[in-house]
């Protein structure tokens, strides 16, 4: 089991995804230019070396950094069911629990590039089949909005049984699940940390949502 609990994240702390190996040269430079918390991907059918591995979360957390994972979203113009929910909700909760994460942690689906054709009840069926499985495995189940989520805010809000909610930095003006709103908000990388370039990481902020939710991340 890693170090840590989980804790709520208090408003206004800057973190950082990345969908790359962090090393411990890089941590040290994330730091020192003012980030305190990260997260990083787990697979939907299997991990793959740029994933989250157990030893570099124990290294982040060692070094301050609090922790949350986000499953990879297949490629734009994805069709949702309810199926596939289940099946990537399922081993996102298994590959957290691999890694060593406790109980009680966001573990984050992303939800964008659905396809046009989607029918907006194979997308909520998807995300609440998803939110079963890794709530079901004592995880607090987040979702990431991006481009073309294929729902409204008005159904992100009221038909999804998520209560954490994380804005991309290129989320429409249509898809804030109001009135609860955003817990993590995510901007464009602002040059280069260490060795890595905004290609490589974007920058999140934590807010405190319309509704009194926070983040819930692993810290030590």
């Amino acid at each position: 089991m890693l170090s840590g609990t989980a804790q709520a994240a208090p408003a206004g702390v800057t973190g950082f995804d990345a969908n790359t190996v962090i090393t411990p040269d890089q941590a040290d430079a994330f730091w020192n230019a003012g980030f305190r918390f990260a997260l990083r991907y787990v697979g939907r059918t299997q991990m793959a070396s740029h994933d989250l591995s157990a030893g570099e979360a124990q290294m982040l957390l060692s070094k301050g950094f609090a922790l949350m994972a986000v499953q990879h979203v297949l490629n734009p113009g994805w069709m949702p069911t309810g199926g596939l929910g289940t099946q990537y909700g399922a081993n996102a909760a298994t590959f957290t629990q691999q890694i060593g994460f406790p109980p009680g942690v966001n573990v984050w689906l992303d939800l964008e590039g659905v396809s046009t054709d989607a029918a907006a009840a194979d997308v909520i069926a998807y995300c609440n089949n998803w939110h079963a499985q890794v709530a079901g495995a004592g995880y607090v189940p987040g979702v990431y909005i991006g481009w073309h989520p294929g729902l409204s805010g008005g159904q992100l809000y009221s038909s999804l049984k998520f209560q954490h909610y994380w804005a991309a930095y290129n989320v429409d003006g249509v898809s804030n699940p109001k009135p609860r709103g955003f817990q993590l908000v995510q901007s464009s990388g602002s040059g280069m940390v260490g060795t890595l370039d905004t290609d490589v990481y974007d920058v999140d902020t934590t807010y405190v949502d319309a509704m009194g939710g926070q983040v819930l991340w692993l810290k030590a």
